[in-house]
């Protein structure tokens, strides 16, 4: 007999060699008929593995994220058998499950796949999934593996085979399919309900660019037909949302080939737009007590050395900068958190002067791979709105919890209520990923635990997330269509002031290490505002959208009395324009709303009589003929009704 320990504690015993889908059975056939993947001791199973030894195990279902990896997964391996048979001389490379979906990476005996063919490999796809095939995984020898494949001409599971050891080497077979495979399947094709070819990309051989350019077929999977079309339906609107998308038609940014891919270029409502959020955090950092400073756009390479960035970030960084002088070199601002430890280590410090709150919109620069640059989300050049706070250990938890305050009230301000809190720890089994000693790494992570859990945040531990100097807090913010972004980072850092050997005087007299902390509300405000623009679909908070209102006369004659309004509202700070085009107002109106201006104000002879202006709402509800007055009370009521004080 084995012992089984299941999640909620509970110890069951079973006839050795039970599978963990005869365990689900033994509870209730309802989860039996739910169960479509396993981890047993903290590794994926299938629902058929049998059990040896005691052990833990954990049952996942549609519902849960391994259950949903398990069937994009298993999805993969259909959709290649699809086009093995669709498209004969294929050669498979890899197919793993992605955050949505999953891809598998081909290359194509002649032509190419385009969207008119994917029909055909959902039709073929799913009419292999309706013979409800059971996965099976059978361990095969180096030799027998190698030879498999290279009786088929497949370099690239040859290449895969040659670097793995033999005794680990495993082949997941279904139907007349045979993959190289590790495992991790759902018990049958038959679940698989419904199928979608989404696009197709160029995707480099294990993504180096020196080797071969590979077809990479997307697509996603369901157990139902429903949730397919509910995530059709939810593509659809992510589209309209696209930030590069709304970026163009609200003329906020844009990119040019001459400047270079990943620069973006801000057009001058973008750059308004922008200068808004930097003063709203700023004057919050204000009253939290931080100082602003200014730092250059490059720094010599021993900088980046000194502080294990070059080493760590080195390859995706611009090349060095040379110098007429010989052997001088200067890097392209990758981190602005070096600088500021500089700037830290231009006086000597007393614990009674600590702590000290840098803070910088720093822009920085790293060289992203022209494949992986997308809008405002992967650029080569972006701005942070970096703080650096020096602080004595006392002082950690306290500063650290402040900072927590100062993240919440910026995500509430722009309507991003829904997040979980990540903290972010090491791999355990990789610590040459991290520099530092291992008790500075266990005082941090619990700084952070602590500080999360008397702030009452609803917040998980990742393992491995942690960056390479030191843990940190995310922010995991779900949007307006339910996808989970990254948005604000808090770090804790033992290391650089150690690497930059910062100190300050304690009361003892001696000389101690100042613990750093790195926070970053917006992360950057590239990537900030592109999840702004489709969390909102371009409709900004009040506060912050680039003109709250616009002014349209209803003839030539009502020109003088549409400026002497624009007048008024300025100096009730409302940001207004009128146009005074020659089109009709219908026509203006259709094109306010497309730029999603929060106010429409007509005016015409009846309200030029009556000193007033007929309101129309972004979005068509009509407010009537108010005096400006209300109007900009209206106005005031809806911006102090999102725009909180810090």
């Amino acid at each position: 007999m084995i012992k089984i320990t299941l999640p909620d504690g509970s110890v069951k015993e079973f006839e050795k060699a039970t599978t963990p889908i005869e365990v689900a059975k033994s509870i209730s056939e309802g989860l039996a008929r739910n169960v479509i993947s396993a981890k047993f001791n903290e590794t994926i199973v299938e629902t058929t593995t049998p059990l040896e030894t005691d052990g833990s195990l954990v049952l996942f279902t549609w519902n849960d994220k391994e259950g949903k990896t398990a069937f994009w997964h298993s999805t993969s391996h259909i959709v290649a058998q699809a086009i093995e048979e669709l498209y004969p001389g294929v050669k498979l490379t890899i197919g793993p499950a992605i955050e949505n979906g999953f891809y598998y990476d081909v290359e194509l005996p002649n032509g190419s796949i385009s969207e008119k063919d994917f029909t055909a490999i959902e039709k073929k796809a799913l009419e292999i999934a309706r013979g409800k095939h059971d996965y099976k995984m059978r361990a095969v020898s180096k030799a027998d593996a190698l030879a498999f494949y290279k009786k088929q001409g497949n370099e690239y599971k040859v290449e895969l085979i040659e670097n793995l050891e033999d005794g680990t080497i495993t082949f997941c077979d279904h139907d007349t399919f045979t993959d190289l495979c590790r495992g991790g399947h759902i018990p049958n094709t038959g679940i698989v309900k419904a199928i979608k070819i989404l696009s197709v990309a160029g995707a480099y051989w294990r993504g180096n660019e020196n080797n071969t350019q590979l077809t990479r077929i997307y697509g996603i999977s369901f157990p139902k037909q429903k949730e397919l079309t509910e995530y059709l339906a939810l593509l659809e609107e992510a589209k309209k949302r696209d930030h590069r998308k709304l970026g163009k038609e609200l003329e906020l940014f844009t990119f040019s080939q001459k400047v270079g891919q990943g620069l973006p270029l801000w057009l001058p409502k973008g750059a308004a737009l922008r200068e808004r959020l930097e003063n709203f955090l700023k004057k919050a950092q204000k009253k939290a007590g931080y100082e602003m400073v200014v730092t250059p756009h490059i720094g010599q390479k021993e900088l980046y050395v000194t502080s294990g960035h070059y080493e760590k970030y080195g390859e995706d960084s611009f090349q060095p900068i040379h110098t007429p002088k010989e052997g001088e070199e200067f890097l392209l601002k990758p981190m602005n958190c070096p600088h500021h430890c500089e700037i830290y280590n231009t006086k000597p410090y007393s614990y009674k002067e600590l702590p000290k709150r840098f803070a910088e919109f720093g822009t920085v620069y790293r060289y992203e791979q022209s494949g992986e640059l997308h809008g405002l989300t992967r650029v080569r050049g972006f701005t942070q709105d970096d703080a650096h706070i020096f602080c004595t250990p006392d002082q950690l938890d306290e500063e650290f919890k402040n900072v927590i305050d100062l993240s919440l009230y910026v995500l509430g301000s722009l309507g991003f209520e829904n997040f979980t809190a990540q903290v972010s720890v090491r791999d355990l089994d990789n610590p040459e990923k991290y520099i530092g000693s291992v008790e500075n790494w266990e005082k941090a992570e619990q700084a952070i635990i602590n500080a999360a859990k008397e702030k009452g945040l609803n917040f998980v531990i990742e393992a491995g997330e942690a960056a390479f100097y030191g843990p940190k807090l995310d922010f995991m913010v779900k949007d307006a269509l339910g996808r989970q972004w990254q948005l604000g980072t808090i770090q804790v850092d033992y290391n650089l002031p150690e690497r930059f050997d910062l100190s300050y005087k304690g009361s003892d007299n001696e000389l101690h290490r100042p613990v750093m902390i790195h926070r970053a509300p917006f992360g950057s405000m590239e990537r900030f505002i592109a999840l702004l623009l489709e969390h909102t679909g371009g409709n900004f908070p009040l506060w912050l959208t680039p003109e709250q209102a616009i002014i349209l006369p209803v003839s030539e004659k009502h020109e003088k009395y549409a400026e002497k309004v624009l007048k008024s509202l300025e100096n009730n700070e409302i940001r207004a324009l009128v146009d005074s085009r020659n089109e009709t107002v219908g026509k203006k109106i259709r094109e306010a709303e497309m730029a999603k201006i929060p106010f429409m104000l007509i005016v015409g002879e009846n309200d030029e009589a009556d000193n007033t202006i007929s309101v129309r709402k972004h979005g068509g509800e009509d407010l009537g003929a108010i005096s400006i007055a209300t109007f900009t009370d209206l106005v005031n009521t809806e911006i102090n009704s999102t725009l909180k004080t810090f």
